[in-house]
């Protein structure tokens, strides 16, 4: 990862990221049981990471803001996609998630809502994505891409949060 920036954010303007975070997700900002002391942003040549008291949660990426894969208090609360084995390395690299890869959808939610993709053994996150078509037209599709690839374990942002 290149160099990066870093500074605080005042109350009044993490309240405003919190606000826009929180609507995006559909949850009440009580929801992200997130204080509102310490705030930080690192900023990169390709995303902003919102850091509250001193923990990686929030990522901005071309001005859309998604929940860090260290942000499990929010990934448990939001609608998940579960792959088969098969698929982890690819999703691991950076693919975007294919319907033939989908062994379960676990929750309803609209095409462009974010969900979290996690592996069918263990259920562990292993991406943010963005729904590229709706849980019903998940559930019965066979072909083609399902889930966009936002953050995923062991691309550069994970990289970044584990340093921070």
């Amino acid at each position: 990862m290149q160099g990066f920036k870093r500074h605080f954010l005042r109350k009044k303007e993490l309240r405003e990221i919190l606000k826009a975070f929180s609507e995006r997700l559909r949850l009440s900002i009580e929801d992200l049981s997130l204080s509102l002391k310490k705030a930080e942003v690192v900023e990169t040549s390709k995303s902003r990471i919102i850091l509250i008291e001193g923990k990686p949660r929030i990522l901005s990426v071309n001005g859309e803001l998604y929940p860090t894969l260290l942000f499990t208090e929010v990934l448990d609360r939001i609608a998940r996609v579960v792959v088969d084995m098969g698929a982890v390395p690819h999703v691991c690299n950076g693919a975007d998630v294919m319907a033939p890869g989908v062994v379960e959808v676990d929750g309803d939610f609209e095409e462009g809502d974010i969900v979290v993709v996690v592996d069918e053994r263990n259920k562990v996150p292993l991406s943010i994505g963005k729904a590229l078509k709706s849980s019903e037209q998940i559930r019965g599709t066979k072909k083609g891409k399902v889930v966009q690839n936002i953050h995923y374990v062991g691309d550069s942002i994970w990289k970044l949060s584990k340093t921070l």
